[in-house]
């Protein structure tokens, strides 16, 4: 058996990766980013104990943050806020050393600024040491009164819905007024309506729109239910706003009308992760599954959709106190492994980052298995604090990585609030950084630490339906490297390959390797060597910049400083780790290494005659003949695709006739498919007749091809 874990009372121009802080600093040190750069140096095996995370009780928690709501006005003047602008604290993080991370969200003459967050930096003594910002715009615009109406806005964002494929669409949320403050441009006064329904895969839907007050147009929309499987896009939560009280289930007040709660240890027969030690709940002769250890987590079955949704479920419940058989056909062992895969999520947190509970506040959530209504997968809901489990069978998403992954949602959720773009990519990179750091720390032998997420649950052979770390272009499930345009792919888990790979090159190094029997083989966009500094080393590195430096808005470069900032707190400024996270970034082209020049910047070539698509399964082919180009491909080769269809498949064929499949941006039902693919071709000659290859579904002259680029990067 398993012994229970302990339980716990991209911009080439950021060289140094500091530019992107917004700081209020004195004079002498404007510019410089809050982080202790004059901290003596330190290994990457012994962090700097003062910028190590410690625990805030909930109490001390509302203390800080009733603190930081009766300054609030004192601390927008130092920040040179707007008379309209009011900052709203929503979490206060704390250093060893007794520095201040407070997380604030913006209004602006009473309405919420979306991408208007900002985190604020207190040294021990009270003195602000700087703040990092969403936007650095002032957010300020005409007026607040909408030329467009809230009716306006509800009809466009139901059809909205509808078009990306919401079956029953329905009104979730009415139209509200925000500001929506994008990266790098002005505010605008507009409506965020939230449409409820199923996404084409099955899940739940919580579909965001955001459309401009003023013209109508849309500005941005997110998926907030989000499949730890990677079949969702770009889904990024704007409010995770606190839940009630959950009511006690019916079962609980049985049990407890029979006798006093003790805690339990109780014994998992789990699926994924062999025989192991669950925190439970007794109640007279019954036991339940409440973790009481673990911010009283729950978890429950819903009961193939007979049970409830949401909110409902039955607690799962028994009379022994072993739960399961290893096998799905024994209802309660999906359920074991959920709750397994919870608690050593849990573990991981509070013992590696001091962090109780997604929101940081002691509270576990709960888990819901064998849900048949909304498909498969595992996935965060913010509406019920949980996470939510596919219907079992041959493939339960119920393994450790799975479910940390999930979790990684609601921990976001609750800190950057990642949006779309390049910081979808970020999400999606968070998600699994954290999926492996949890299997790595949780230590079972039946399901060892790697760098994949979802092999368990693997269907269709490997890299089927799983991504791979130290490759993310394996499967087309991500991108090796940076590059322009990597956010016009909609998809977060490929935009979040740039990311996960610089997070394994830190880890292990490039080239080929064993790790737990898995074999790895870690390439770079320039062929040069990544030193390692150990997992557990950029675990707290990324940690750190995710909780204390980064925003809604974060892009790569972004993500490049705050990671540097982050580790220029832990291991000091001039420390080899602190060389080795710029030179791991500058490997997967997210700026250079350091001392190292941009890479250089090829030719384009483009076809922009139309080739129309017919019915599958016949393809439409566009040609580009590339000449001129000495030697090999690129291993950066962008694939820019402007297809006046949804819903196809695309690749892109080699002169050899090799093929790349390339990415879906997910469009609109009645749209164009408008992404950017970035191909590692380096085993191609460059010169030659390269084609688009196009398959549709259905015959219709307005599919077609418009057109495509090959960009040499």
């Amino acid at each position: 058996m398993t012994p229970l874990p302990r339980r716990a009372s991209a911009a080439t121009a950021l060289l140094t990766g500091i530019a992107l802080f917004a700081v209020v600093l004195p004079p002498a040190t404007a510019g410089a980013a809050p982080s202790a750069t004059d901290a003596p140096a330190a290994s990457a095996a012994s962090p700097r104990a003062g910028a190590l995370p410690v625990r805030i009780s909930p109490a001390e928690q509302a203390k800080l943050l009733a603190d930081a709501t009766a300054a609030r006005a004192a601390t927008g003047s130092a920040l040179g806020l707007g008379a309209k602008e009011q900052l709203v604290p929503r979490s206060v993080l704390k250093d060893a050393d007794g520095t201040l991370h407070t997380r604030y969200e913006r209004t602006y003459d009473g309405l919420p600024v979306l991408g208007g967050d900002l985190v604020v930096h207190t040294a021990p003594s009270g003195r602000m040491k700087g703040a990092t910002k969403a936007t650095e715009a002032r957010i300020a615009v005409p007026g607040t009164s909408p030329a467009r109406t809230a009716a306006s806005a509800r009809a466009f964002s139901l059809g909205r819905a509808k078009a990306v494929g919401t079956k029953g669409a329905a009104l979730g949320q009415a139209p509200r007024k925000v500001l929506w403050a994008p990266a790098g441009g002005r505010p605008v006064l507009a409506w965020e309506t939230v449409v409820k329904g199923t996404q084409p895969d099955g899940m739940p839907s919580e579909l965001h729109v955001v459309t401009d007050a003023t013209t109508g147009v849309e500005l941005h929309r997110r998926e907030a239910v989000v499949n730890a499987a990677g079949t969702s896009a770009d889904t990024r939560e704007a409010g995770s706003a606190r839940q009630p009280a959950k009511a006690k289930p019916a079962e609980a007040k049985e049990a407890e009308a029979k006798g006093a709660r003790t805690d339990a240890l109780g014994t998992g027969r789990t699926r994924y992760s062999g025989d192991v030690q669950l925190g439970t709940s007794r109640y007279g002769s019954l036991y339940n599954m409440t973790d009481s250890a673990r911010g009283g987590h729950r978890t429950y079955d819903l009961l193939n959709g007979s049970g409830g949704y949401g909110y409902g479920g039955r607690l799962v419940t028994g009379t022994d106190n072993v739960w399961g058989d290893g096998t799905s056909a024994n209802r309660q062992t999906d359920a074991a492994d959920a709750a397994y895969g919870a608690q050593v999520t849990w573990d991981y947190f509070a013992e590696v980052h001091q962090r109780y509970g997604v929101r940081n506040d002691g509270d576990g959530g709960s888990s819901k298995v064998h849900d048949s209504v909304h498909g498969r997968g595992a996935y965060w809901w913010d509406s019920c604090f949980c996470v939510i489990y596919g219907p079992g069978g041959t493939t339960p998403y119920t393994s450790i990585d799975m479910a940390a992954n999930a979790l990684g949602t609601g921990l976001i959720n609750n800190t950057t609030k990642f949006y779309s773009g390049e910081s979808a990519g970020l999400w999606g990179a968070t998600m699994d950084i954290f999926a492996a750091a949890v299997e790595f720390h949780a230590d079972n032998s039946r399901d060892p630490g790697d760098y994949l997420t979802g092999e368990n649950v693997d269907i269709g052979g490997l890299n089927a339906r799983h991504r791979q770390m130290d490759r993310p272009s394996k499967n087309i499930r991500g991108t090796d490297y940076w590059h322009p345009r990597i956010s016009s792919s909609g998809n977060g888990y490929y935009v979040g390959g740039p990311a996960m790979h610089w997070f394994y090159l830190l880890s292990e190094g490039s080239g080929a390797k064993t790790v737990n029997g898995v074999a790895y083989d870690s390439p770079t966009h320039d062929g040069q060597p990544v030193t390692p500094i150990g997992r557990s080393a950029v675990e707290r590195i990324w940690y750190r910049a995710l909780t204390v430096y980064m925003t809604s808005r974060t892009d790569y470069a972004g993500a490049r400083a705050a990671t540097l900032a982050a580790a220029a707190d832990l291991y000091g400024a001039s420390s080899s780790t602190h060389h080795r996270v710029a030179d791991a970034w500058g490997a997967v082209n997210v700026g250079t290494r350091p001392g190292g020049s941009p890479r250089p910047v090829g030719p384009t070539f483009e076809n922009t005659t139309d080739y129309p698509i017919p019915a599958g399964p016949a393809v439409a082919e566009s040609p580009i003949t590339v000449t001129g180009v000495p030697g090999k491909a690129s291993n950066i080769l962008v694939v820019d695709v402007n297809v006046a269809a949804a819903y196809v498949l695309m690749e892109l064929v080699a002169p050899d006739g090799s093929t790349y499949p390339l990415v879906n941006n997910l469009a609109l039902e009645n749209g164009p498919t408008i992404s950017s693919t970035g191909v590692d071709a380096s085993s191609e000659t460059a010169n030659g007749t390269w084609k688009l290859r196009v398959r549709g579904e259905e015959t219709n002259p307005w599919r077609y091809i418009d057109s495509w680029k090959l960009n040499f990067l």
